[in-house]
């Protein structure tokens, strides 16, 4: 019996996924991560899914390449803004993806991001190494509490529902959540579902956990951090597009806003020389919401099952609709 052919973009992919795809199916791995390793590689065979964990986008030219007999697309991720899912709809092409597994892994370096620049870790880090440590000044380098602040949750997904429920933990007054309508989710974690200016003028710490959409994209732009607090702090573990990043670094700079802590940013690697690492009230990490071991592991088993139950016939365990 011939095995199908699964097709894995990335060589980095945990090896649980491989031990999975034991015996069930023949397994491809590109050999690089670019986009040229990619097309190169699927331009020699022809496989019958995709294993997805590219850092760009899922278009026509790849899914060309993968052949006519291509029947499922699974992503190692729980967004899919990076696939071209019209073009999967058009071609009744099935996708998955990884909903829910980083959900706790995000939430804590949310947590990590809304503390450390709550208490101006960044501006710290500069003064031990600048040698501007000011050992006997009272007022010096003051922050901002999270215990008895008012936060706002920007998409009260699973991520969102994991940052509330750990902010229980640190004596919050209030939590505040906005989408598209209330959720029962919210009323189980004592949320309370406002509007979008609600939000964001009665807002201490601000996260930002929804998908980006055409109705996301850049929403918080110059208007947005005109309505916040000075005091108030914005945390994005989404995508870097629900930002207007110029608008952010103006924003920071002038003190219109006191600090922000960001994950994920625009571009990607983010430039060196960009203007939000020579800000000192921000804190940066390189997108690493959900690099831990077991969170990484979770995501593969779940892609190389989605594959394998899609190839069989069978519902995948996390279908997207398209």
């Amino acid at each position: 019996m011939t095995l199908k052919k699964v097709f894995i973009s990335n060589p980095t992919v945990p090896r649980v996924a491989y031990k999975i795809f034991e015996n069930s199916v023949e397994v491809i791995t590109s050999p690089g991560i670019d986009r040229e390793s990619i097309i190169k590689c699927l331009s020699r065979t022809k496989v019958d899914a995709l294993f997805w964990a590219g850092p760009f986008m899922l278009d026509k030219e790849i899914i060309d390449a993968a052949g006519q007999q291509l029947k499922v697309v699974c992503t190692m991720s729980a967004g899919y803004n990076q696939i071209d899912t019209s073009l999967l709809k058009t071609k009744g092409i099935l996708l998955g993806n990884t909903p829910g597994v980083s959900s706790d892994a995000v939430a804590d370096t949310a947590l990590l991001l809304a503390m450390a620049a709550s208490r101006r870790y960044t501006e710290g880090r500069r003064h031990i190494e600048e040698g501007t440590w000011e050992t006997f000044e009272i007022q010096w380098m003051l922050g901002q509490d999270i215990s008895g602040s008012t936060v706002g949750i920007i998409g009260l997904g699973s991520i969102g529902q994991a940052i509330a429920k750990r902010l229980k933990g640190f004596d919050v007054a209030k939590i505040l959540y906005t989408g598209h309508r209330e959720k029962p989710e919210g009323k189980e974690i004592g949320a309370l579902f406002v509007s979008q200016e609600t939000l964001n003028t009665e807002s201490d710490f601000i996260f930002l956990a929804a998908p980006l959409t055409n109705e996301t994209n850049q929403m918080c732009n110059a208007e947005f951090f005109s309505k916040m607090k000075k005091t108030g702090i914005i945390v994005n573990i989404s995508r870097g597009k629900l930002i207007d990043q110029a608008a952010l670094i103006r924003a920071l700079r002038d003190g219109e806003i006191f600090a922000a802590g960001l994950d994920v940013m625009d571009p990607e690697p983010l430039n060196k020389d960009s203007e939000l690492l020579k800000l000192s009230n921000i804190v940066l990490t390189p997108h690493i919401g959900s690099a831990t071991n077991n969170t990484r592991n979770a995501m593969a088993e779940l892609t190389a099952k989605n594959i394998l139950r899609a190839l069989r016939g069978e519902e995948m365990i996390t279908p997207v609709k398209l």
